[in-house]
């Protein structure tokens, strides 16, 4: 009998294994009873210069070992402990990822164990079927009719970028035509849209035309009364408008578009309708909050980011089409190595930009089957009230300013300290710095067109407006002490 390759040696790997939960464990522990604040047992963010950790690991990966493996890797688990951002602290109020379930967590290293890819059936069978579900599951949340489909593929940028792919697809019926099309092609977004649209543009090669900007109201909406009139200005430019992209909501704000307005622009002048919905598609899973996608059921595609709202690690996506033919149109290359005609509809590699494709269903379907949904209903109902009470705390205080009423969990403010007479916006940003260089909060920034914001996105279900009001209370220290206020 061949003697096993010794990395492999399956006790090695469960004495670390335990080893390895048994610290994320007590982590788990210590960021739950953290007090966020300058005096916290642990730190939001342990701000470290590049150039500091640079010279702490500065040892060449080509140098022989030192040390038993399992003493080096737990050596490496304490390192990464100490310098991540720690998402499941409820200091931490900062960008759109969600602090992921233990379960979750777990199925990770099940599928990264396992590896297999899932372009062909036959490298992911289980985990195709878990996917297909997922999908489902996604679909009838959003109003979808049996006949819709998709995939989930790494991210919600490849996830735009496949949805307007298909767009090109149906409206042209030539998945090859690019920046030579006659005439060339545009799309419809909100001035607040993603940078990821004008990405998938650029790739497409629309070049930076092929995006037309509709401006944002008051509330940062798109002002889709604008829509007939910019659609035939682009016409008379020589441009073919084959889509709008609604956001649901935007990045900067947690804006919804009216999708109900949009869906009927688009029936009307024949167009696609896409939902940029990465972030708030979420609020499809609540009955108290649902309303701001009244319409989504009308759109030809939509995108829809579990690592934001729904508790799952990064990156998984779904691309959702009103019609399941339009996933399986969007890439026409044959590789007769790889797939079979009678396995076409189980085959991912057909409807997905990615080849060797990890199993990202199963990593959602482990959470929602070992959880149930209502953990996930739970989960957006808690932050979207935490955002409101949030935004009613910010508006009862005389020296903060809130930038819109929040739709969702993301919430733009800034500290206006009585009696200041100065630039806002640059008082903004060395409040920010200061809290997050503190470890009290790590919280981020936005510039809107009425100036420079503060911007909380809550994600963490531990999060409480009695932490929110500490944030408040060392925002009102950090700029006491940058004005010397007494």
């Amino acid at each position: 009998m061949a003697r096993s390759f010794e990395p492999y040696d399956a006790e090695s790997f469960r004495a670390l294994g335990r080893a390895l939960v048994d610290r994320l464990a007590d982590y788990l522990t210590t960021c739950d009873e953290a007090e966020p604040g300058p005096d916290s047992s642990l730190p939001v963010l342990a701000v470290t210069a590049p150039a500091e950790l640079e010279a702490a690991w500065s040892a060449t990966l080509s140098a022989a070992p030192e040390g038993p493996p399992a003493e080096r890797a737990l050596a490496l688990l304490d390192a990464l402990l100490e310098h991540s951002n720690h998402l499941h602290h409820p200091g931490y109020v900062g960008h759109q990822i969600a602090p992921p379930l233990p379960t979750a967590a777990l199925f990770e290293l099940v599928g990264s164990l396992l590896n297999n890819g899932m372009a062909v059936y036959e490298m992911g069978q289980l985990q195709t079927v878990l996917e297909r579900r997922c999908l489902e599951w996604f679909a009838e949340r959003l109003g979808f009719p049996e006949s819709s489909g998709g995939l989930m593929t790494s991210g919600g940028s490849l996830g735009n970028l496949t949805a307007l792919l298909a767009a090109r697809q149906a409206q042209t019926g030539n998945w090859d035509v690019g920046s030579h099309g006659e005439p060339p092609l545009a799309v419809m977004v909100s001035a607040d849209s993603h940078y990821c649209i004008a990405r998938a543009v650029q790739v497409m090669g629309w070049g930076a035309e092929g995006v037309v900007k509709v401006p944002v109201d008051a509330d940062h909406r798109m002002r889709t009364e604008l829509l007939p009139e910019l659609h035939d200005a682009a016409t008379a430019k020589g441009r073919r408008v084959i889509a709008v992209v609604a956001s649901s909501c935007s990045t900067a704000t947690g804006a919804f578009d009216d999708l109900e307005a949009i869906a009927d622009f688009c029936s009307a002048r024949e167009l696609w309708l896409h939902v940029d919905g990465a972030h708030g598609a979420s609020h499809a899973l609540s009955e108290k909050h649902r309303d701001v996608l009244r319409g989504i059921e009308r759109a030809d595609s939509v995108v829809w980011d579990a690592h934001k709202l729904a508790l799952v690690p990064a990156l998984i996506t779904a691309v959702l089409f009103r019609d399941a033919r339009h996933a399986a149109r969007t890439f026409a290359q044959e590789a007769s190595y790889l797939f079979e005609d009678d396995m076409a509809a189980y085959d991912v590699g057909h409807r997905t930009l990615e080849c060797t494709k990890r199993g990202l269903g199963t990593t959602l379907y482990a959470a929602l089957h070992a959880h149930g949904t209502q953990v996930f209903t739970d989960n957006v109902d808690r932050l979207v009230d935490l955002a409101q009470a949030f935004a009613e705390l910010l508006e009862r205080s005389a020296d903060f300013e809130l930038a819109v009423s929040p739709r969702t969990n993301i919430v733009c403010f800034r500290h206006v300290p009585t009696g200041f007479e100065g630039d806002l916006d640059p008082l903004q940003e060395r409040l920010r710095r200061a809290v997050v260089d503190s470890g009290a909060f790590y919280l981020v920034q936005t510039r809107l067109a009425e100036g420079q914001f503060l911007r909380t996105t809550l994600m963490n279900p531990r999060t409480s407006i009695e932490v929110l009001e500490a944030l408040l209370g060392t925002l009102r220290a950090s700029a006491a002490a940058e004005l010397r206020i007494d």
